[in-house]
This record gives C-alpha cells, sequence and structure tokens, in this order.
C-alpha cells in the first residue's frame, strides 16, 4: 500500500496518508486510456458539420451544353462535384458522436491515470491549501511554493474562494472530486490532491 507526505499550504509535512494499492498502484494500461479519452472527447463534439450534396446545391437544373459535336466533355448539371461550386462527395451531415464504454473500463482508467501519476512522483497531497479570501495571487503563489505550473487541483466539494481564486490562472484547474476524469488527469503535468478528496475518490472507485 504506497505511502505519501501529506503537506500543509506552506508545503511543509504534517503527516502522511496510506493510498488503495487497487486505486494508486495499478500497472499502465495505455489502451484504457486511449479508449476512455477518445470517448470524452468524441461526446465534446457537437456534430453539426454540414456539406450540401448535388442535390442540394443551388441551380444546375440545366445541360450546360448538348451532349455531342462541341469537343468538350460530356455535362449534365453544372453542379457536379467535378465543378467548383458543386456538391460535396461524402461530405460531413449532422450526427451524434456519443458513446458510452462499460462503466468498468471508465473506473479501470481512471485507476491507470493516477497511478501513473504517483509512479512518476508527479501527484501531491495537501491538507489545506490555507486560503482565506479570493485572490488569485494567493493561489499563484501556493502554485509557486509546490513549484507547479500545469497542475490539476482536485477538491472535495464547492469552493468558492478555491474555484474562483484559481479560474484566471490558465495553466492551472481546480476539479472537484465527483468530476474527476481521464482527460484532465493526463492534460496536466502534476496533481494536487486534498486529502479529503483523497477519501472520496477511493470511495467512488472502490
Amino acid at each position: 500500500m504506497p505511502v505519501v507526505d501529506v503537506y500543509d499550504a506552506n508545503r511543509e509535512k504534517v503527516g502522511e496518508i496510506e493510498l488503495a494499492d487497487e486505486i494508486f498502484a495499478v500497472p499502465l494500461k495505455p489502451h484504457l486510456l486511449h479508449e476512455v479519452v477518445v470517448w470524452q472527447l468524441a461526446k465534446r463534439r457537437r456534430g453539426t458539420a454540414s456539406t450540401k450534396t448535388r442535390a442540394e446545391v443551388s441551380g444546375g437544373g440545366r445541360k450546360p451544353w448538348r451532349q455531342k459535336g462541341t469537343g468538350r466533355a460530356r455535362a449534365g448539371s453544372i453542379r457536379s462535384p467535378l465543378w467548383r461550386g458543386g456538391g460535396v462527395v461524402f461530405g460531413p451531415k449532422p450526427r451524434d458522436y456519443f458513446y458510452r464504454p462499460p462503466r468498468k473500463v471508465r473506473k479501470a482508467a481512471l485507476k491507470v491515470a493516477l497511478s501513473d501519476k504517483l509512479r512518476e512522483q508527479k501527484l501531491v497531497v495537501v491538507r489545506s491549501l490555507g486560503l482565506e479570501r479570493i485572490k488569485t495571487r494567493d493561489f499563484a503563489e501556493l502554485m509557486k511554493r509546490f513549484e507547479m505550473d500545469r497542475a490539476l487541483v482536485v477538491i472535495p466539494e464547492a469552493d468558492e474562494v478555491v474555484e474562483k481564486s484559481a479560474r484566471n490562472i490558465p495553466t492551472v484547474k481546480v476539479l472537484r472530486a465527483d468530476g474527476l476524469n481521464v482527460y484532465d488527469i493526463l492534460r496536466y503535468e502534476q496533481l494536487m490532491l486534498l486529502e479529503p478528496a483523497v477519501a472520496r475518490i477511493e470511495e467512488a472507485l472502490k
């Protein structure tokens, strides 16, 4: 069972915490990460791209010239896909990209992502952020103390002070424990977990 240090807002060690093996000590399985990330990105797609076929493009009802005798190639419509301004062959049409991998796959991928952060020593557990007011500068100084420039900060529940203090820092994202996902874990280089959030994550994934 992996044991990691717990820090306070000043980056001083205040204790240790044991992390569950079945969540934070899972072997790396890249295919699971790939499958879940593709799903997350696919369900974000609006699917509104649309092109017109030759039947939908305006004009082209009259044959441009007679079939024979002109020396030019035969043509039946100025809206042929071969012509400039013509229809599009096999172009995109509005569609729904949503699908859902099995729940076991989604949970397994989340465990793999968390384990990989711990394995690379890019996971930090903090007892409290120590923010008393909504101030971007205070949050930026906290990140600087922990030497984090691209970080995902996971909090146990809604916290207006933390969320509003971090929203103007483009390289940091604050996420509630129930919204933790594979894409965000992989997108940010470091992962900071508040100690109460660890219990919520383990409860959800066990």
